[in-house]
């Protein structure tokens, strides 16, 4: 059980949360911690990997990665240099519906912080020197991908379960499509998909909430772009209707990654929370679930054996990943699926059920000791139109689960 008091200090809720919108379009989410002098900011940008067309895959990633190399005022080392004189960190990250960024700095330095996150995505340079030592990076990277057996699996797992939708394009792209990229293209790509419009940040820690509102509006109210292109709707996918297998190979392996699995439900589904408890059963909770209890520890048929829901804005997937030597693919297999038909048509322990739920409500407060974990958790309050109280009420809605 979690305690109110527990509750109240550690859990976000419509009392301490204050969330405005800057004239230009941008959400500011804040709550205080007085407990640490420290600040974080997290939040998202409206581009990502939806915009990209088939022959230019990772533009996205491209651009995102080229923000810190270089900016009209600073270079690279200057952008790095500057954080590093105060112990800050700053960095971003692409995703297919939105772009985000992160940044940690002591609350002094919160202007600096927000100076970098205006400076490099509003102005950045593309220098052609940094472009080439990243293409290298990303080529590098794809070349690991290609080896890599668990990467592989998932990448053709995405293409068939969610073929013809954008989700079945990997985000990082591929090798030809990373070579025919240009520097025109990140600029173009940057002009005409980066503003304010959707843009959501998130700042907590050592600073009263309407100060830190004041500090964003001076780094980014100012932010306009008339050429910002208009947010693309994900488009919904139709489940498969007879089982599909693909194998792929990678020569010289010693091991073999597997993926089974189906659509699941998106984040803002009335399904998700009971679908993620079932999932917890399934294969995360304790020593990976039912799956990692059969699969790895009874049969040792795998090296890990687990089950992931992945759930967002548009369609989601529900899968068993599982590692195993090549000649007990089939039994690995053929035991997972009928645990999975075991786990369909029987359904859930009482225990089981009480033993997620207890796992969840116990964890939630950890997840909100730190500002990072603050902040994570107000971003999502914003992406998945969640209420203000969402994390006070979430005890209850966890509760309300049943097994039927």
């Amino acid at each position: 059980m979690v305690s109110k008091r527990m509750s109240s200090i550690s859990l976000p809720g419509s009392d301490d949360i204050h969330r405005a919108t800057l004239s230009n379009g941008i959400t500011v989410l804040s709550r205080s911690n007085f407990n640490s002098p420290s600040v974080v900011i997290s939040g998202y940008i409206a581009t990502g990997a939806l915009f990209e067309s088939d022959d230019k895959l990772g533009l996205a990633d491209f651009v995102c990665s080229s923000l810190l190399r270089g900016t009209a005022k600073r270079n690279m080392q200057q952008i790095y240099d500057a954080l590093e004189s105060v112990g800050a960190g700053f960095g971003y990250d692409s995703g297919t519906y939105t772009s985000s960024f992160n940044g940690r700095s002591l609350v002094e330095d919160l202007p600096l912080l927000l100076e970098i996150l205006s400076e490099t995505i509003r102005y950045p340079s593309f220098p052609d020197d940094q472009i080439e030592r990243l293409r290298t990076q990303l080529l590098t990277g794809l070349a690991i991908r290609a080896q890599d057996t668990a990467d592989m699996s998932d990448l053709v797992f995405d293409e068939i379960l969610f073929e013809g939708h954008p989700y079945s394009r990997p985000e990082d792209g591929w090798p030809e499509t990373i070579q025919a990229i240009t520097r025109k293209d990140l600029e173009d790509f940057h002009q005409q998909t980066f503003g304010a419009r959707g843009m959501v940040i998130a700042v907590v820690g050592a600073i009263e909430p309407r100060k830190a509102v004041d500090f964003v509006q001076h780094a980014l109210g100012s932010w306009k772009n008339p050429a910002q292109k208009e947010q693309l709707k994900i488009p919904d996918q139709a489940p498969l209707k007879k089982m599909k297998r693909r194998i792929h190979q990678i020569t010289g392996k010693s091991q073999s990654d597997l993926v089974i699995g189906t659509l699941g439900p998106q984040r803002k589904s009335p399904d998700y929370l009971a679908a993620s408890l079932g999932n917890s059963i399934l294969g995360q909770f304790g020593m990976m679930g039912r799956i990692g209890g059969v699969v790895r520890e009874k049969s040792g048929l795998a090296y890990y054996a687990s089950s992931s829901l992945s759930a967002g804005l548009g369609p989601g997937s529900w899968s068993v990943a599982a590692g195993v030597n090549p000649i007990n693919m089939e039994k690995a297999v053929n035991l997972i699926i009928s645990e999975l038909k075991r786990f369909v048509r029987g359904g859930v322990t009482k225990q089981e059920l009480s033993d997620s739920q207890e796992n969840y409500i116990g964890r939630l407060p950890l997840s909100m000791e730190s500002n990072g974990g603050v902040a994570g958790a107000l971003i999502n309050i914003e992406r998945y139109l969640l209420d203000l109280d969402y994390y006070r009420e979430y005890d209850g809605k966890i509760r309300a689960v049943k097994r039927q």
